[in-house]
């Protein structure tokens, strides 16, 4: 398989661009970058700049990549890895740049320097300032075309600029400005081109939140460390990801559209090209350079690649195919790009009467973090590609098989790393503001949404689209989930997460019904035609001294005193998810977060990835038994129903039994010499559960009508009132334990029926409660169903 960030490498050293000056001839630099990259020429700072100008700013938290980003070719790897050409010429580095009224034309001198592809408010772009609708930025910077690119076009690419980009080349304007600051565009530039020193302006308007169009979490804030500003971040404004140019045919690919089909054992390709004149296209699919398939047929039309036994894409064995894309005209081609593929289905079907998220056919349950792609130090730039590796591996050395990636959508090569690791993603389409979006809006933010599916509908790790998130610039929720599904029939569509949450408006279709529970899990089940996800839970915060963005600032969804509690805690909220939740029909879960982002603290890892706050072990052999007991489902935990007595299972207590006294549950030692009152009040009538008959509620014996019931944590005998949340909190689901069964709230999932001190609470694994102790937790909430004392 064709690895660019591998092909990059070489063990021949090149001449240090701190040597070079802008005055020195190009082709020192051009040949000996070439050696180092292999093919790839980076391009030497604008002519202008001062070399010595330049300075990074101090990081509000310095990550492990912070001091190995180059000063002038920052990111050098090939920034698109699915659809690869040999010869590229790097644009970041130090580039001219000022800053003028949002309404000004190009400035008369540009006095200050930026280091892209970071935004102006990071520490790592050297500028490090708030950029607010009144502004505009410009960038400026020279290059030379390498004397072999001769006789072929030359396309200027931009990865991702937020948000309205003006692009001239040699004071002529390259093409319409483009608006959108998640996708990626480019132009050719070539009629522009002079043969010698080219200059390149941008111009980036960002108005972030005051303008309606997409952006995430990004808000207008001071961009160094301060108090507040919640679930939403500093902005991020102008170019992101890199910048680049590539050499092409006049003819030439501009797309690979790929689409297992494990149905028929075929990878459907639509080769895509630009100033096509009779070219056929031709794929070439292979596996450790032994061709497994090939197709020829016409471009823009979809080609049938027939691929014997296929070994299929999953996180538990991400195998990916290389796959290469020819224009051919006779025995002439005319261009060649090198690719890979997946082989894998995502689908939604019916298991053993529920609907589920299947995974090549079958039911896996899906895993995962909330995942906002924020760095202390670059803002929406990972400072390094091992950063942008760093946090996806985290993933999997923590037992996640999944990410939701939240209303940001990343560079390809973040879905290059999804891909090679294997981790299913649900990808949301960046929100726009929370008011309720103008016709303009709509439209920008619809031919958007259009542009990210087309860029990333070839990744096998891409499983969901998520189209709107708790209701933040709603509207036309069903229509548009529709229209998702109908530009992708491949994969999954989730037209709202959190139809529960903040006035959100469920469009009713789509292949998901998402909740929101903080601190949860909660209880989401799947519809006759959708399958059931959690959107989102967790939230347990953990602030770390000394990684903290704003020491003493940081919130959570629910303070953790300690590492132990956190563990306890969050441990139990996944084995809430593999004994209740998984199996009354929940086909996935994302917590929140992977890490601390600015002021939330409610990370597994602190905003600067310096710190792992939870035991990485426990969380990983928690999540794969969650993992597993989805693909070998065990059978259901049942008690027998009628007159029954539950007995202490806790050494030392085993002679203690569940009784009532004054409308309260204890324990009470009970033998054949206690009295007919308190053996009456050991004794409870097991009978399906009032809110949910798959569990259990327990009727006392001497007192019909009176049960068990969890109220404010202490457990009760209260009549019923006819009222759902009493019918609920007199449910308790019976899953496995040591010498018995545990009893869980079937309205809190995670929370056990415990005896403490002889009194009886609904308990929680790493609670704060004095009755959540840690010590004997399991043993306490696990009860033996016994002959009753009173028949």
């Amino acid at each position: 398989m064709h690895h660019p960030s591998t092909r990059l490498r070489s063990t021949r050293p090149a001449r240090p661009q701190s040597a070079l000056r802008p005055g020195h001839t190009l082709a020192i630099l051009l040949s000996a970058l070439a050696l180092l990259l292999g093919g790839v020429t980076a391009l030497a700072p604008a002519a202008q700049a001062a070399p010595t100008a330049w300075d990074p700013k101090p990081a509000p938290m310095t990550t492990p990549w912070t001091d190995k980003v180059s000063r002038d070719n920052p990111l050098p790897e090939y920034p698109r890895p699915q659809l690869t050409r040999p010869d590229w010429a790097n644009l970041n580095g130090i580039w001219d740049f000022a800053v003028t009224s949002a309404n000004a034309g190009q400035p008369a001198s540009f006095t200050e320097q930026i280091r892209v592809p970071f935004v102006a408010e990071s520490a790592l772009s050297g500028i490090q300032r708030k950029i607010t609708q009144n502004d505009k930025l410009w960038y400026k910077r020279t290059f030379t075309v390498p004397s072999n690119w001769n006789g072929r076009r030359v396309q200027l690419n931009f990865g991702a600029s937020d948000w309205r980009t003006t692009v001239w080349v040699n004071g002529q304007q390259a093409g319409a400005a483009h608006s959108g600051g998640y996708d990626a565009f480019g132009y050719d530039i070539t009629p522009l081109l002079n043969g010698g020193t080219n200059t390149i302006v941008v111009s980036v308007f960002d108005p972030t939140q005051t303008g309606g169009q997409a952006v995430g979490k990004q808000r207008i804030n001071d961009v160094t460390p301060h108090p507040g500003g919640g679930i939403f971040y500093t902005a991020a404004s102008g170019i992101w990801q890199t910048v680049w140019l590539e050499p092409t045919a006049p003819a030439h690919i501009t797309r690979l559209d790929m689409v297992p089909n494990l149905s028929d054992s075929t990878l459907r390709v639509t080769v895509r090209g630009s100033g096509i004149s009779g070219q056929s296209a031709r794929v070439t699919v292979s596996s450790g350079g032994t061709t497994v398939g090939t197709a020829t047929g016409a471009v823009g039309s979809q080609l049938t690649v027939r691929i014997t036994n296929p070994r299929l894409w999953s996180p538990d064995d991400p195998f990916l195919y290389d796959v290469k894309a020819d224009l051919v005209s006779g025995s002439t081609v005319s261009d060649s790009v090198g690719s890979y593929a997946g082989m894998r289905s995502i689908s939604r079907g019916t298991v053993d009467g529920k609907q589920r998220l299947l995974l090549n056919g079958k039911f896996v349950f899906q895993t995962g973090t909330l995942d906002q792609g924020y760095w202390p130090d670059g803002i929406y730039t990972a400072p390094t590609d091992d950063a942008l590796k760093f946090d996806l591996q985290k993933h999997k050395d923590l037992g996640f098989n999944m990410v939701r990636k939240h209303i940001k959508v990343e560079p390809q090569r973040w879905f290059y790393w999804a891909d090679r690791l294997g981790l299913l993603v649900w990808q949301d389409m960046p929100s726009m503001d929370t008011r309720t979006p103008d016709s303009a809006a709509r439209t920008q933010w619809e031919a958007e949404f259009d542009q990210v599916v087309d860029e990333h509908r070839s990744s096998p790790s891409l499983v969901m689209w998520v189209n709107q998130n708790e209701g933040w610039g709603q509207y036309d929720q069903a229509r548009i989930a529709d229209k998702v599904k109908a530009a992708d029939p491949s994969r999954l569509v989730d037209n709202m997460s959190g139809i529960n949450c903040c006035g959100s408006v469920d469009g009713g279709n789509g292949d998901v019904i998402d909740n929101h529970v903080y601190v949860g899990p909660g209880v989401t089940k799947p519809s006759s035609t959708r399958a059931a996800v959690l959107g989102e839970y967790g939230g347990l915060g953990l602030r770390v001294s000394g990684h903290e963005w704003s020491p003493g600032n940081g919130f959570s969804y629910e303070d953790q005193a300690d590492a132990a509690h956190l563990n306890n805690r969050f441990i139990g909220l996944i084995d809430a998810l593999r004994l209740q939740q998984m199996p009354a029909g929940l086909s996935g879960s994302v917590y929140t977060e992977i890490t601390d982002v600015e002021n939330e603290v409610n990370g597994l890892l602190t905003y600067d990835r310096q710190v792992v706050k939870v035991d990485a072990a426990r969380v990983k052999a928690a999540n794969q038994a969650l993992i597993n007991a989805s693909k070998s489902p065990q059978a259901p935990t049942t008690l027998p129903t009628g007159l029954k007595s539950l007995r202490v299972t806790t050494p030392g207590y085993t002679d203690r039994y569940l009784r009532h006294k004054d409308a309260l549950a204890y324990t009470e030692v009970v033998n054949s010499g206690s009295g007919d009152l308190l053996k009456n009040d050991a004794t409870w009538r097991i009978v399906p559960g009032l809110a949910d008959s798959s569990c259990y509620s327990f009727e006392s014996r001497n007192y019909p009508g009176e049960y068990l019931r969890h109220r404010e944590f202490r457990v009760h005998r209260e009549a019923g009132d006819g009222s759902a949340l009493f019918r609920a909190d007199a449910t308790f689901c019976a899953v496995p334990g040591q010498g018995g069964v545990r009893l869980m709230a079937q309205n809190y999932p995670g929370q056990y029926l415990r005896h403490y001190n002889a009194e009886v609470y609904l308990a929680v694994p790493g609670g704060s409660r004095t009755a959540d102790s840690p010590s004997n937790f399991v043993e306490d909430t696990t009860w033996a169903v016994e002959a009753p004392w009173v028949s």
